[in-house]
C-alpha cells in the first residue's frame, strides 16, 4: 500500500511563507502525475496544485502566483512552496495523484493567522 507522508505545516502570520513536503512510498513514483490538495472543515477537498510526471505545472486561480510545486524523484518527494499567504490558506493540506488519488496520508496542518 502507498504511503503518503505530508510535513512542514505550522502557524505563520499573513504574508509569510512555508514549504510543506511530501514523502511518497511508492518506487513508480516518478510516472505519476501528482497534486497538492486542501481541506478545510466541511468542505470539499480541493486541488489547489499540480505537477506532472514531465514537471509540467498547474495551479487553482485562489493559489496563482503565490504558490509553487516541485518535485524530487530521486527521493520520491514532491514539494509545494507557499508564499504571500493569506487567511483563507488555513486548511489541512494533503498530497496524493491525480487525477486518481490513493489512500490518503494524515495531511500537515497549515494556519494563516496574525
Amino acid at each position: 500500500q502507498v504511503q503518503l507522508v505530508e510535513s512542514g505545516g505550522g502557524l505563520v502570520q499573513p504574508g509569510g511563507s512555508l514549504r510543506l513536503s511530501c514523502a511518497v512510498s511508492e518506487s513508480r513514483f516518478s510516472i505519476y502525475a501528482m497534486g497538492w490538495y486542501r481541506q478545510v472543515p466541511g468542505k470539499q477537498r480541493e486541488l489547489v496544485a499540480y505537477i506532472s510526471s514531465g514537471g509540467s505545472t498547474n495551479f487553482a486561480n485562489s493559489v496563482k502566483g503565490r504558490f509553487t510545486i516541485s518535485r524530487d524523484n530521486a527521493k520520491n518527494t514532491v514539494y509545494l512552496q507557499m508564499n504571500s499567504l493569506k487567511p483563507e490558506d488555513t486548511a489541512v493540506y494533503y498530497c496524493n495523484s491525480v487525477p486518481n488519488p490513493v489512500n490518503w496520508g494524515q495531511g500537515t496542518q497549515v494556519t494563516v493567522s496574525s
